[in-house]
């Protein structure tokens, strides 16, 4: 087996035709002086970094101008010591680490992104169940986020998917697909994508509303996404095809005549849209919603708690399924009102269940006060009586279907309150005579007492 080395660099290290990878094992370099350490990161692991997954790989176009810019040795080496006290076996701790990273230093972008929460990203991969054969894209990806949690879910339900060469082959270099028009966000969700051991997954810059979409149309079986909202472009910086699909220069409604044209017939998504798409009554808002209603396969609303997003933002969204088919094929539209997400609506969003019992899948079984803390199972779990005892659930309960018919009388609205029925307590009213009776021996009582004080007194 030959020996790969690095190249030698100016100060001498890598004598004898360069330093052996195997010498630069975490086991053996965390043992290194600082000075060693600084100059084998600086001069030797960042040149590789920029040429991992070969010329031609996104990775390698996206870290070409990475910089290493840790000041001084003494610091990197008291980086290195607090990294070794995290366990690093496991691919899922290299990456719950890194996203970890990434809650740290996540802020609202200047065009309106910001992180989707883990548990609802891991919500929408549940709703829609990706396939080994699955071709998925996020048109606005990025830390990734999406499409890391595709591909954990892939490893999970299918445990021999590796296994095969085929399937291999096309999870590490044809299934995931991610676009941003951030460069740092590209960087970092490439990263991403590799620590969470995808090879060499398709991350590009492309500004996704502004540019055309030949290459892309009817490209993608799954697109899962949580796009920019609440913006808005010219219509001269806004993709002609988009235009054709409905005329808007709002980025929510844009986004959807993007999915649209993206996916493949039969394709499916999930994404988040601003509650105004719901019910918004602009031309544009009403033409799109008929679109999903008529001409495609709207499957579900699911409406998600006010403070999902903060403290990043506080507005309200909802989570839409659709399934495109240019034909039709809205039946009922099912609906699902999340009041609780797992944790608190405020800025501190502190968890309110122990680790266990938060996220969609918790590993131990929720009892019904702590449904009432986490609704995120009762979506999955109501989700697959979509077409079966969810259709007899009166709407006063949390999560029923809507006729097509009545979505379209209502003029396609399709926010919640529209069609939710709020259950008003009986109240037991006593006869008329027997309320009476009880104020003539009121008043009979007060009287005799006045006569009594009268005495007393006199």
């Amino acid at each position: 087996m030959e020996r790969r080395v690095f190249p030698e660099g100016e100060d001498g290290i890598g004598k004898d035709g360069g330093r052996p990878f195997e010498d630069l094992r975490w086991s053996r370099f965390k043992h290194f002086a600082p000075a060693e350490m600084f100059t084998v990161v600086g001069e030797h692991l960042f040149p590789f970094l920029r040429t991992l997954g070969g010329d031609g790989s996104t990775y390698a176009q996206h870290m070409k101008d990475a910089r290493f810019t840790i000041p001084t040795p003494a610091l990197l080496a008291k980086v290195v010591d607090l990294l070794d006290e995290v366990p690093m076996e496991e691919r899922d701790t290299k990456g719950d680490l890194y996203e970890y990273m990434l809650g740290k230093i996540a802020s609202a972008g200047q065009n309106g992104q910001f992180r989707t929460p883990r548990h609802i990203i891991r919500l929408m991969v549940e709703l829609t169940a990706p396939q080994p054969t699955d071709v998925i894209c996020d048109p606005a990806c990025g830390t990734a986020g999406f499409l890391v949690a595709a591909g954990e879910y892939l490893r999970e339900r299918h445990p021999n998917l590796l296994h095969d060469a085929k399937l291999r082959e096309h999870f590490h270099h044809g299934l995931f697909h991610g676009f941003d028009f951030d460069n740092t966000m590209l960087r970092i969700g490439s990263m991403n994508m590799l620590l969470h051991g995808v090879e060499n997954p398709d991350i590009r810059y492309r500004d996704s509303l502004a540019q055309e979409h030949g290459g892309e149309e009817e490209k993608y079986t799954l697109v899962l996404a949580n796009p920019p909202f609440a913006g808005s472009l010219d219509y001269e910086n806004t993709a002609k095809d988009l235009l054709q699909i409905v005329k808007t220069k709002k980025t929510e409604l844009l986004f959807l005549a993007l999915f649209l044209r993206l996916l493949k017939p039969g394709g499916r998504a999930a994404v988040i849209v601003p509650d105004g798409v719901l019910f918004g009554s602009s031309k544009a808002h009403k033409e799109l919603r008929r679109m999903l209603v008529e001409e495609q396969k709207l499957d579900a609303v699911v409406k998600l708690p006010g403070g999902v997003f903060r403290p990043y933002a506080g507005v309200s969204t909802a989570i839409l399924l659709f399934t495109k088919t240019n034909s039709g094929g809205t039946d009922h539209v099912w609906f699902y009102d999340v009041a609780a997400d797992g944790w608190s609506l405020d800025d501190k969003r502190t968890p309110l269940l122990t680790e266990d019992k938060l996220g969609p899948t918790p590993a131990a079984p929720l009892t019904e006060e702590e449904h009432g803390k986490n609704n995120l199972p009762g979506v999955l779990a109501r989700r697959a009586e979509r077409d079966a005892a969810e259709r007899d659930r009166p709407r006063t309960a949390q999560s029923f279907c809507v006729p097509k018919a009545d979505i379209a009388a209502e003029g396609y609205d399709l926010s919640l309150n529209r069609y939710k029925e709020v259950v008003h307590e009986a109240v037991e009213h006593r006869a008329p005579k027997e309320i009476l009776a009880d104020l003539s021996k009121l008043e009979e009582e007060i009287q005799r007492g006045m006569k009594e004080l009268e005495g007393m007194l006199g």
